[in-house]
């Protein structure tokens, strides 16, 4: 498994484009969007060898080699959903916020990521 090194530029969580962050979210760059901060303790982020590979794999007529692009990317999926919440939380962004974002309830993202304490664990 390759890791992808990762800054921590000054600054907050990016937002999708047209899509205002919660006040107080962060530095807006001059395009609307802001930097990504990755929490403190995860500069290391480990991606599959080739993500790319891995992604046009999932596509595979070959179910072996589709159904583990397929648990890769879901690895993947996880450790982002975990950095961007951090990130989030870390910035002042309440659970209800963050739920919006990723199509879900307010408990479900509380019961899930509740755990940690604002973005460390």
């Amino acid at each position: 498994m390759d890791t992808v090194k990762r800054t921590r530029p000054a600054g907050g969580v990016s937002t999708a484009a047209g899509s205002p962050a919660p006040p107080g979210a962060g530095h807006a760059g001059p395009t609307g969007s802001a930097d990504i901060a990755a929490p403190a303790g995860s500069a290391d982020i480990a991606a599959p060898a080739g993500s790319a590979d891995v992604a046009a794999a999932a596509g595979s007529a070959d179910p072996e080699v589709g159904l583990r692009a397929v648990a890769a990317l879901r690895v993947l999926t996880e450790r982002l959903e975990i950095l961007q919440v951090d990130n989030a939380r870390r910035l002042g962004w309440s659970w209800q916020d963050i739920a919006d974002r990723l199509g879900v309830t307010k408990q479900t993202v509380h019961r899930k990521h509740g755990g940690r304490s604002r973005g460390q664990r």
